[in-house]
């Protein structure tokens, strides 16, 4: 997928590129909320969605970790982000459960989408995560990244890992801007 926010996405017809769900309600009703600013509210909404659709197009673009994992961007909007990824085969550990650090590059890259969302280069400045419960080959992950304080080039980032209705970890992550844009 290399344009995770097609044109269809962006007129907000609830369709990303690649099939993938944006906004329909197969994600989390707040993600589907931020997709939605697209088609409605005031047009200082409308623009920050528009900027948070550019730059995870940008983003998306070089992302090879992301996509090389299979990882599909679900929905984006200001400081919000929400990615999926399929647990495969080679991702499962010597106890034939997934391996945790899929997880957490799961949720490593919603929280680097919904910090860069403002279309400001953006880092990790520190992160850690809670593994709940174990994760199978076939488990479809949803990771949910939502901004819980941002000032001046500081931001907190609570990300959620989910398969099904099952909260399988719990992710924080510290932002800090570096400068430039994300879409150049």
């Amino acid at each position: 997928m290399s344009d995770p926010v097609g044109a269809g996405a962006a007129a907000g017809d609830g369709a990303a590129a690649g099939g993938a769900a944006f906004g329909d309600g197969a994600v989390a009703d707040g993600a589907a909320a931020a997709s939605g600013a697209a088609v409605g509210g005031d047009a200082a909404s409308r623009d920050a969605q528009s900027i948070a659709e550019t730059a995870a197009a940008a983003m998306w673009a070089d992302d090879r970790a992301s996509q090389a994992l299979g990882m599909r961007l679900d929905a984006i909007g200001p400081g919000r982000a929400v990615l999926s990824m399929t647990v495969r085969d080679d991702m499962t550990n010597g106890h034939g459960i997934g391996h945790g650090g899929f997880t957490f590059a799961l949720a490593d890259s919603a929280f680097a989408f919904a910090c860069n969302s403002y279309d400001r280069r953006t880092v990790a400045a520190r992160c850690d995560i809670a593994f709940l419960a174990p994760i199978r080959e076939g488990d479809v992950l949803v990771a949910e990244a939502v901004e819980r304080h941002r000032t001046g080039r500081n931001g907190i980032y609570d990300v959620t890992v989910r398969r099904g209705d099952e909260v399988v970890a719990e992710f924080r992550g510290t932002a800090r801007e570096i400068g430039g844009p994300v879409a150049g």
